[in-house]
């Protein structure tokens, strides 16, 4: 293939795409500049899955360590292999805007592999990697209903920012990244300190006008380079099994379709599931259509009079208000020997918020392609089958797992104390015990009370609402209602999962995924306007459980002490090989952090044991001043005088002259070897000698001071 480049300029930076010149056995391959960093994306699509009920596309992004000059930190393992949680992050915000796209009964395997090959440290190359991945699309002959395009908004200094710096998002206000069409907004996350909806949705119009762009690039690109079209294959539906199913079930049947709990609704189904069997009992075994067929026309009826009531009679299927929220239940305390617990239950569903406080030694080391750093605070989200009713084997944490807990965790870290005012290492799980819907929203609101429970001083609570959309069949022009606390069912049926965190001043993190074409501004700003609504009655729910963060740890959680020492004694406190630090640490029992600016962090599981830390930590470290009385050990005995240890590492000569008032003629008539002698501090010489005097300690006045 010909190699050409296309390229326009964005936010200052060249963004450059080509192909011919990589994987060229590929359907579609493209590289993708911005600056010095390249991203290659390949486009595969393979053989048909038959009896798949869903779009078997894979995406994968992958952090290749020599993009940024970077030999792996691992000791054992040098080779790429598993992905970053980053990388799995990424992974799926390039195949959330790009699914929708693809027709919805397609059954072939489609595989997009992204890498990352050169990156400069400057701009995230995530975004890089969606415009390759669309542009790949776009010329392999797949039935892809692209372009799509994706680009990062910051706000630093109130000024937003197409494409920020790591340094900007770092330092700014915002961590937005919006996808989309020509046409419209497919996909938002963020991450954000409490930023006002308005300059949200400024952000969001600022970024689909460069997408725009983007999205006519990559146009230009196809037109020259696009293949023939590929012959696909769609999941084959029985007209007769839909026929049957119309014929035998009312729509009053339906409308009985209803129910608070997701029990009630499948029990519904059931029952109409097996009336299907009975009635087409003759026509199944002649294998007309199967009972499956049977079963996937009901729901899809099902469906269909769900929308239909929520858009023209305002009836959801438990009986709520388009605009209420279920029933909020809270339990805080609940685990007695954990350092912070609540059960926060929305409905159905429920998210078990555990946190346990660590030292900073506990922190989390973060290694990927583009950045080494420690995390003080992190959130797992797990999801056992259980929660459902379903049996699965357990296989550790999903993609699901992983955006989740990474979605509640950045809309609690906007919140967090100071790592100097609170230096613990912070780790929140939230266990899904029971889920019909909205539970990454629920474990926001539990995480944000479990911290409080566990006497971590958060700035604000945190609040989320998961925000739904339901239209006639996709076109928004012929009317559409937006749902507050989707449930599961709405999720599934519905066109939008709309998930807003944030405190009663702003928004703190976003994730939007859509099954439409795309959204307006307009309807995005009635939905947040909602969600802030909602929210406020959320946090007014959390408040009456739980007013303010505790304030005092459990008993149960190790207490920190931070002492600040001289910089320059930091070896003296390691001490040779380690050997000191490992003293203190095994006769008190406790752990021990020291940072390059001196900071002694101790932590200990109780208050005896972290003073007798402190003190040796004290003792190693005590620089003598000239006039400090000490009772020191003897540790050497000579002619002309005895050796007294005043401090740890710290000894210092007592002349026979100074043992006493009168004249000593043997120090030993006065002390020996072993024994606790009284010295006062006489003087510093110019090597850093200590003169000591005990004749000088016999005064009353002196007598009464030691250090």
């Amino acid at each position: 293939m010909e190699n050409k480049t296309y390229e326009m300029q964005l936010a200052g930076r060249t963004l450059r795409i080509e192909t011919g010149i990589l994987a060229n056995q590929s359907n579609g391959s493209v590289t993708v500049s911005l600056g010095d960093t390249v991203v290659f994306a390949s486009a595969v699509m393979g053989d048909a899955r038959p009896g798949t009920d869903f779009f078997p596309l894979t995406v994968d992004f992958e952090e290749k360590y020599y993009a940024a000059g970077k030999i792996r930190g691992s000791r054992f393992i040098k080779r790429d292999g598993r992905p970053s949680e980053k990388g799995i992050l990424n992974s799926r915000l390039i195949d959330r805007p790009i699914r929708p796209l693809f027709p919805k009964n397609m059954i072939n395997d489609v595989q997009l592999i992204c890498s990352c090959l050169s990156a400069d440290m400057e701009v995230d190359p995530s975004t890089s990697a969606l415009i390759a991945s669309s542009a790949a699309l776009c010329i392999s002959g797949m039935p892809f209903s692209g372009p799509v395009a994706g680009v990062r908004v910051g706000l630093v200094d109130n000024q937003l920012i197409i494409n920020p710096t790591y340094q900007q998002v770092e330092s700014g206000r915002l961590d937005l990244v919006v996808a989309g069409t020509e046409e419209a907004i497919t996909m938002v996350e963020a991450g954000a300190k409490e930023v006002d909806d308005e300059t949200m949705l400024k952000a969001l119009e600022m970024a689909h006008a460069e997408i725009k762009k983007i999205c006519a690039l990559q146009k230009e690109f196809a037109a020259a380079f696009r293949k023939p079209e590929l012959t696909i294959l769609t999941a084959p539906e029985n007209a007769e099994s839909l026929k049957a199913v119309i014929a035998a079930v009312t729509p009053a049947q339906l409308d009985e379709i209803k129910g608070i709990t997701k029990a009630e609704v499948k029990g519904k189904m059931k029952e109409l599931q097996h009336m299907l069997e009975e009635r087409y009992a003759a026509e199944l075994a002649e294998g007309k259509f199967t009972l499956g067929d049977l079963k996937e026309d009901l729901n899809t009826l099902m469906e269909k009079n769900m929308r239909k009531n929520i858009l023209e009679k305002g009836l959801r299927l438990d009986g709520r208000q388009l605009d209420e929220i279920r029933p909020i239940t809270i339990k805080t305390g609940l685990l007695p020997r954990t350092h912070g617990s609540v059960l926060f239950q929305r409905g159905e569903t429920q998210a078990l918020s555990v946190t346990t406080l660590g030292s900073p030694g506990s922190a989390l080391t973060v290694d990927t392609m583009d950045e080494d750093t420690e995390k003080t605070y992190f959130h797992h989200y797990n999801f056992p089958p259980y929660s459902v009713g379903e049996v699965k084997p357990l296989r550790g944490a999903s993609r699901r797992d992983i955006g989740h807990g990474n979605l509640a965790e950045r809309a609690l870290i906007p919140m967090l104390p100071d790592k100097a005012k609170f230096p613990y290492t912070i780790w929140v799980v939230s266990e899904i015990m029971s889920c019909n819907g909205s539970s990454s929203m629920a474990s926001v609101c539990g995480s944000s009370l479990s911290l409080m429970d566990a006497g971590v001083p958060i700035k604000s609570p945190v609040a989320g609402i998961a925000m739904g959309l339901v239209t006639y069949d996709g076109d928004l022009a012929n009317g559409y209602k937006i749902l507050t606390d989707i449930q599961g069912m709405e999720d599934f049926a519905g066109d939008m999962d709309f998930k807003v965190a944030g405190t009663r001043e702003g928004i703190t993190a976003l994730q939007m995924d859509i099954k439409v074409k795309g959204l307006s501004v307009d309807l995005l700003r009635e939905a947040l306007s909602k969600a802030k609504v909602a929210r406020g009655k959320i946090l007014d729910s959390m408040a009456a459980a739980l007013a303010a963060p505790r304030t005092e740890l459990s008993k149960y959680a190790p207490r920190i002490t931070a002492i600040k020492i001289d910089p320059e004694m930091i070896r003296t406190v390691i001490g040779k090989g380690g050997e000191t630090i490992q003293k203190i640490t095994k006769e008190t029992g406790v752990e021990i952090d020291i940072d390059d600016s001196g900071i002694v962090m101790i932590t200990a599981l109780n208050q005896e044991s972290g003073k007798a830390a402190e003190e040796w930590i004290h003792r190693l470290t005590y620089q003598p001043t000239v006039g400090d009385v000490f009772t020191g050990k003897v540790v050497k005995i000579m002619e002309f005088g005895a050796f007294v240890e005043i401090a740890p590492g710290k000894d210092g000569l007592v002349h026979i002259s100074e043992l006493a008032n009168t004249r000593v003629n043997k120090v030993e008539d006065v002390v020996k070897e072993g024994d606790l002698l009284k010295v006062k501090l006489l003087e510093v010489d110019n090597q850093g000698r200590y003169k000591l005097s005990h004749k000088a300690t016999l005064t009353p006045e002196v007598q009464k001071k030691t250090v």
